[in-house]
């Protein structure tokens, strides 16, 4: 390779190729010895470039760190300012990366065959990131010719030169090589010194003040001190508030202040002021040089700095100052000194370690043996009944890591300061806010804004790791709560408790610490206290987050609660003073995904997190120096830092934004000023409430109005200011994109700030309220005192039931049928304790009957006692004990069935508890328990509009009379628009004003259409319209067109995902409704998250229902009672009125001619006269006493037995006894044999033989070497001569299959058995030609076509059978499932279970000879025979599995373009089709059943 060292770059040469290997390498040179490393990248590669180099980065400080920090200073501060100086990342045109591993060589043949590009994997795009060896092995000349320091002291053309040179070099010998040097005269000795030397690195301000706090930044960063170089007067002066703050907060500066000599100071002499103890006891050493003199030895100059240094470095750590005097001359001017000075100084000369070496006695660990009093502090932990782990300032990642290592040990509750590292957390697992493995309370702040939690949480021991804590309301507790203990632990040994309530002090390291309590073994105990504790937690993070997404305009608290989402790679994040660090403490997102960026894989053996550091000024918490101090912290750190600081905070360090036009060795930064034009901080204190707005403004806001902009622009940077939360988003991937310094200023105002504060903090104590109240009304046995309840289900049935409608449904696809199907689900417990559900999917659903039956087939095969831990109506609850329970995607069931199943398990719930479902959604929260008024709801009655206007309004008429106040009509299915108008205005003749009137379009109509409509109904004083018009893009623009209300219903039901950031384009004043069908919807948690959306909006939340029968018109009454009262609460919160009685949606009681029960659901006029309502109490009551009318039911279905059952199979010399499994009806002519996969067995696939036994005889075999089947004889005298080939297992199965069936057969093969699968559909040599139907292959490959992939692959699988023969199942198990095929199955939550299936294996040697005989390298391929495909195949995939996927494709791609017509003339495109199944990897039919099975079924439809 060609490398020119001008321009970096590499000379391309045609038709070449390069290898790129990556390197770690250890060199000596002399005494040195330099550890480096080269790394190979590009785009193709899962993590990211910056992941990778921050986790080598982060692997080169563990190494360093081992070391004594005084031992390897030097060498440790060299190679990091080297090895980065001008390196770039340049693209490389021709030369291609290469993939090369020992897999890859065992294919090249020993003889020789040239190495060509084709025969390698390659990538297209390759960059690479130049080494600047040659600068650095200069330079490492440099230094190790130590004799130059000695010559180029002597050659000092003056004593104070000198002097300045040895500080310098005595500085950099202690690895202190960052000079923060401000302008002067009078420190010029020091200043050229510093500049010249060639291992420093030196920048300047002309604000001592910036220049102070930059260099506290950068110790906070690099943790070791920056050296501060001033001259004398104010200038030193200058650095007291820096000071103060880096005393405070342990930080290690080097003060060197140049000072007058002696003789003018108190004589008037220019800038000559007392600097003497300038800092006070701020400092932790201080040292007042005499003026330069060779009368004086020099080693005096080293033994001080030394000195100094110690006391920096030493616990507490801190800012040293030494004050340096000289007299003239300041520069260069030659002046004659006595080399006698230099005397002492030889050993000195000839190496490079400072003068004098502080070493210090180590121990094994923070306790040693453990003395009395450590053990006192164990026994305490021991003891714990309701531990609390508090964790304040956390500084480097080793500490993270300890902490949260402890945290799990302990498993106690950890609360997270902002500034710990571990309260913004980058996670892969799919539902972090309910992981269990570390307890985080990040909302332990927001928890206490309610009075019954803080009267409940009363810790008995309190672990306090690191100092600072932030929050003011956690301080207040601290004072009240009253611990038997309070331990806190930190480095330091000052005194940090301003509660004063810590009985134990303990100074060691965090890291000591942690480690001394790991090897500890204390017990696990349950603790009720602990798991309210975590479900409070979650409770306030869903709270936060639905309101801060709710709220469409852009606030402080959305920036807090989004900004870690935008720290990927190294970023990491200081934090400013004020409101802004509060914000983020209150309401920063503790998890945010860090799957895209592919760690699965490196986080499989550890905790499942990443921390993310956060830093800031909490010493002194001033808002001084925020900016200087950010920049400081980015170079001192090496990383990407976000900084998030206050206007008046940026006002204040403006001079700051000099320092950052200065990049050297620093990496961009992205500074998010928060604009409220004041001191937002004082709109939320005390004084706010009492204090005229005229004084606040002048006196404690300081509002202003200076342009930031301009401010920017003044100092060259780049400037963006954002209003939205879209514009947000946008800034901050722009200025990652850009990587440039960029200041993103967000706009907002002081009074809606604090009124949106203010209302956070009201729902987020109501909320912690409320839930504290339903948790600790849980009814607990004696034996679960200290454990919250276990709730199991088990038992679950469905009812199938037809009932008559008194007319068609009026649904817009309705069929015109009289009658309606659906399902009655009912789930018990023991004690005859029964919830009930309804599953009743129509027209309007994108399911129907035969897909819900699949559903709920396999649902109540995996509920089956399955433990019931769901937290009603928190968001994200049900969803995540559907995943974590039953290990199936949330967004795979059918919303009807997630419904329904929601449904029974809170009427379960509620039964256990002895109460309606309405109490128990409300609790008995006294905002709501007051609120009698509210025994039922009114309902809407429903009108189908058929009929001349006439007869629209008489049937009109006839419901006012009935007691109707509110009718909704279904409109846009007559010939205009005209007409619809023309019935309202006879309806309005007929009955007057004195009802409401709703109209429904179901997107009928166009624009156009609709306007007209709203042109003719404008004086009708119409309620609203539900979907005027066929695009939503329309939607608004109708509103403003015609004036008229307007309701969403469709709308929503299209809306995926989560729906609140999407409801955000109708918060239009215009839209005054949303229609809520908890059956579309996906369930009652998310209705009524819509509808707290909609009332939040002061919209109206109408619960409908789609023509259930009473079970599910009775739940959808009282949820309707729970959201009119989550309303009136909302509207108390929100100080506003509120939108009325909302008449809900739930006419279609009336269509029911015949019901499911045998007792009448009671809906009646009021006495009083205000409508049709439905008493909660009674539809308590009848779901309590539900009795089935068993004339309605079809049929039932509760669990259906398996059978199970073994059959001989004789195969040329071999005999097999085969284990099957079957399901579904035995004389079904519609056959499916299920093959499982290598390590699998037949029990694989019984959730999924429940769901398709309706359809069919569903069969499942354990192969041979799998489960129970057994290799019974093998009549040959060597069993190697007879192996176990993918040929003689379908041999095998082709045998089998003639003896239990003379139909055909439809086979379903996964992985493994989808090679067999393959096989048995494309061999027609030894079957009958109509007995295999058609096949499924799922993940499955027709085989290697090169035979050197063969030979290599045979290989592998020979030697992964002897692995498993000599190591044993379990050590394979952990070896196999270590592959990266199986990331996404690492993640699921069934993961550990399906191992410990696979390792009930008992046959090793079969299971080993099976890996051997019939892996793919011994397969014959099968892509010429994919040509002449004569069956029917369908072929699955997962999202996930990029590899078989990609070979999916190409087998749809063989068969559909060279295809023969198969036997029942099908052409290529019908034989095959190809479906990949979403969230899922390679194990398709564990990760994500349902779609596979809905597949799988509709695939037999189509071949019957």
């Amino acid at each position: 390779m060609k490398y020119d060292k001008e321009s970096s770059s590499i000379e391309d040469k045609p038709g070449s190729y390069y290898f790129f290997i990556p390197l770690v390498e250890l060199s000596e040179f002399d005494n040195c010895s330099i550890l480096s490393s080269t790394m190979i990248w590009d785009d193709s590669v899962s993590h990211t470039f910056e992941d990778a180099v921050s986790l080598f980065e982060s692997c080169f400080n563990q190494i360093q760190n081992s070391y004594d920090p005084l031992d390897s200073i030097c060498r440790k501060g060299l190679v990091p300012s080297y090895i980065s100086r001008d390196a770039h990342l340049s693209e490389t045109g021709n030369p291609q990366l290469v993939y090369l591993d020992t897999e890859l060589l065992a294919t090249i043949d020993a003889k020789g065959i040239p190495l060509t590009l084709d025969k390698f994997l390659t990538s297209d795009q390759s960059f690479v990131r130049f080494s600047p060896e040659f600068l650095f092995c200069s330079n490492m000349e440099l230094y190790l010719q130590q004799n130059e320091t000695e010559s180029f002291i002597k050659r000092c053309s003056n004593i104070n030169l000198a002097w300045a040179s040895l500080i310098v070099e005595e500085c950099v010998r202690l690895g202190f090589t960052y000079f923060c040097i401000a302008p002067g005269s009078r420190s010029s000795p020091l200043a050229l010194s510093a500049t010249c030397h060639p291992l420093t690195t030196c920048i300047s301000c002309y604000d001592e003040r910036s220049l102070g706090f930059h260099a506290l930044g950068y110790g906070r960063g690099s943790r070791k001190p920056a050296v501060v170089i001033t001259s004398s007067g104010t200038a030193v002066s200058n650095l007291l508030p820096s000071v103060v703050e880096a005393s405070q907060d342990f930080i290690p500066i080097i003060l060197l202040t140049a000072d007058r000599p002696p003789e003018l100071h108190d004589a008037g002499a220019n800038q000559a002021i007392n600097q003497v103890n300038h800092f006070g006891t701020f400092v932790r050493y201080f040292f007042n040089l005499p003026p330069p003199s060779d009368q004086i030895h020099a080693r005096m100059v080293l033994t001080t700095l030394d000195s100094a240094a110690y006391y920096a470095m030493q616990a507490p750590q801190g800012p040293v100052h030494i004050n340096c005097a000289f007299r003239e001359p300041l520069d260069y001017t030659n002046r004659d000194w006595n080399l006698d000075c230099l005397r002492g100084l030889d050993k000195w000369f000839t190496n490079i370690e400072p003068y004098t070496r502080y070493l210090t006695m180590k121990t094994v660990s923070a306790f040693g043996n453990y003395s009395c009093s450590v053990m006192e502090i164990l026994q305490i932990i021991e003891k714990a009944e309701q531990g609390l782990l508090l964790v304040g300032a956390l500084h480097t990642d080793d500490d993270m890591w300890a902490v949260a290592l402890l945290a799990k040990h302990l498993s106690w509750p950890i609360a997270t300061d902002i500034l710990s590292g571990l309260r913004l957390r980058k996670v892969v697992n799919l539902f972090p806010q309910f992981d269990k493995s570390i307890l985080f309370i990040d909302h332990i702040d927001q928890i206490l804004l309610s009075d019954s939690a803080k009267n409940w949480i009363s810790p008995d021991v309190i672990v306090q790791i690191g100092s600072r804590i932030t929050s003011k309301r956690v301080g207040m507790f601290l004072e009240t709560c009253s611990p038997f203990s309070y331990i806190l632990i930190d480095r330091h040994p000052c005194r940090h408790d301003p509660s004063h309530v810590v009985t134990h002090r303990i100074q060691a390291s965090i890291v000591e610490f942690a480690a001394s309590l790991c090897r500890c073994t204390f017990e696990r105990k349950k603790s009720r206290w602990t798991d309210i504790l975590m479900v409070l937690n979650s409770v306030v993070a869903q709270e936060i987050m639905f309101q801060i997404h709710s709220k469409w305009s852009l606030t402080e608290p959305y920036v807090a609660h989004v900004i870690g989402e935008s720290l990927s790679g190294d970023a990491i994040m200081f934090v400013g003073n004020s409101m802004v660090i509060r914000d983020l403490d209150m309401f920063g997102k503790g998890w945010t995904d860090y799957t895209s960026n592919g760690n699965s894989l490196m986080m499989h053996h550890f905790l499942e997190f990443v921390g993310t550091s956060v830093a800031g000024n909490r010493g002194a918490s001033g808002i001084d120096g925020l900016l200087s101090t950010a920049i400081g912290f980015a170079v001192g750190s090496n990383k990407h830092v976000f900084c998030v600081v206050g206007d008046i905070s940026f006002l204040h360090d403006t001079n700051g934004l000099a320092l950052l036009n200065q990049r050297a060795r620093r990496k961009p930064m992205t500074i998010i000023v928060v604009n409220n034009h004041g001191g937002a901080i004082f709109s939320l204190l005390p004084i706010a409430k009492n204090t005229s707005p005229q004084i606040l403004k002048k006196f404690f806001y300081t509002s202003h109005d200076i342009s930031i902009s301009n401010l920017c622009a003044a100092h060259r940077v780049k400037h963006l200011l954002v209003q939205t939360k879209a514009e947000l988003h946008d800034a901050l991937v722009k200025s990652k994109a850009e990587q440039i310094d960029c200041v993103v200023e967000v706009d907002n105002s002081i009074d809606s700030n604090a009124d949106f504060h203010r209302i956070m903090n009201k729902f987020s104590a109501y909320s912690t309220t409320r839930y504290l109240d339903y948790l600790l009304g849980d009814p607990c046995p004696k034996s679960e005192l200290d454990a919250m309840p276990v709730y199991i289900i088990h038992g679950a049935e469905y009812m199938l039931y037809r009932i008559q409608l008194s007319a068609p449904r009026t649904s817009a696809l309705s069929d015109g049928r009289f009658s309606h199907e659906g399902f009655i689900l009912k789930l018990c417990m023991d004690d005859n304790i029964a919830g009930f559900g309804e599953v009743a999917p129509i027209e309007i659903h994108e399911e129907d009957l035969l897909d819900v039956e699949e559903q709920l087939r396999f649902l109540f095969h995996m509920m089956k006692d399955s433990v019931l831990d769901v937290i009603p109506l928190l968001r994200g609850s049900f969803s995540n004990w559907i995943w974590t329970s039953l290990g199936i995607p949330p967004s795979s069931i059918f919303p009807s069935v997630k419904s329904g199943l929601e449904m029974a398990i809170l009427n379960l719930l509620a039964s256990q508890r002895k109460c309606g479902l309405s109490k128990f959604l409300a609790g008995s929260d006294p905002l709501v328990r007051d609120q009698n008024s509210y025994a039922g709801i009114e309902i809407c009655a429903l009108v189908d509009c058929n009929g001349t206007p006439m007869e629209v309004a008489h049937a009109v008429a006839k419901l006012v009379a009935e007691g109707f106040t509110t009718v909704k009509l279904k409109v846009g299915r007559r010939e205009s628009p005209i007409e619809d108008a023309a019935v309202l205005h006879k309806i309005r003749e007929v009955v007057g004003y004195k009802i409401n009137i709703r109209v429904d379009a179901n997107k009928k109509w166009t624009y156009e259409q609709a306007v007209e409509f709203g042109y003719r109904a404008k004086s009708l004083r119409l309620e609203y319209i539900e979907e005027p018009v066929s695009s939503v893009n329309d939607l608004i623009k109708f509103c403003d067109k015609s004036g008229l209300p307007v309701a969403l219903d469709e709308t929503i039901d299209n809306l995926k995902g989560d729906v609140i950031p999407k409801l955000h384009q109708f918060v239009h004043p215009g839209i005054v409704a949303l229609v809520i069908k908890p059956s579309v919807v996906g369930g009652f948690e998310k209705a009524a998250h819509i509808a707290k959306w909609a009332q939040m909006h002061d919209k109206m939340a109408v619960i409908s229902s789609a023509y259930e029968s009473s079970v599910g018109l009775a739940s959808y009454i009282q949820l309707a009672h729970y959201v009119d009262q989550q309303n009136s609460i909302v509207s108390r919160i929100k100080n506003k009125d509120t939108c009325g009685v909302v008449a809900h949606g739930l006419g279609t009681y009336q269509w029911l001619r015949e019901d499911v029960s045998e007792k009448e659901l009671n809906i009646h006029a009021t006495p009083l006269g205000d409508g049709i309502r439905a008493s909660v109490e009674d539809a308590c009551g009848y779901l309590h006493h539900l009795s089935i009318n068993n004339n309605k039911i079809e049929r039932t279905y509760n669990e259906e037995k398996m059978r199970s059952y073994s059959i001989q199979v004789d195969v040329d010399d071999c005999s097999y006894l085969v284990k099957l499994q079957e399901a579904g009806d035995h004389i079904n002519e519609k056959v499916v044999l299920l093959l499982h996969g290598f390590l699998g067995s037949s029990d694989d696939w019984v959730p999924m033989m429940k769901a398709l036994s309706p359809s069919a005889r569903v069969i499942a075999v354990d192969l041979p070497g799998h489960g129970e089947s057994q290799i019974l004889q093998q009549h040959v005298e060597n069993s190697e001569q007879f192996p176990v080939t993918v040929q003689s297992l379908v041999d095998l199965l082709l045998k089998l299959i003639c003896q239990i069936t003379d139909g055909e057969v439809v086979v379903v093969g996964y992985s493994m058995g989808a090679r067999i699968a393959l096989h048995m559909a494309l061999n027609q040599v030894h079957l009958n030609p109509r007995q295999i139907r058609g096949a499924v292959i799922i993940s499955g490959s027709p085989g290697l076509k090169d035979e050197e992939s063969r030979r290599r692959r045979i290989a592998i699988d020979k030697s992964r059978a002897k692995f498993l023969v000599s190591c044993g199942l379990e050590c394979f198990l952990e070896t196999w499932y270590s592959a990266k095929m199986w990331t996404s199955l690492r993640e699921h939550p069934k993961f550990n279970s399906v191992v410990r299936t696979r390792s009930k294996h008992k046959d090793i040697k079969a299971l080993a000879k099976v890996l051997a005989d019939s892996r793919v390298g011994r397969q014959r391929p099968l892509w010429e025979d994919l040509k002449h495909l004569k069956r029917p195949l369908l072929i699955v995939a997962g999202e996930k599995d990029t590899k078989f996927k990609d070979i999916s494709q190409r087998m749809c791609s063989e068969i559909t373009q060279h295809g023969e017509c198969g036997c029942d003339e099908r052409d290529g495109d019908e034989l095959c089709d190809m479906i990949v199944i979403p969230d899922a990897g390679h194990a398709v039919h564990v990760e994500n059943p349902l779609p596979l099975v809905r597949a799988v079924r509709k695939f037999l439809q189509k071949l019957h």
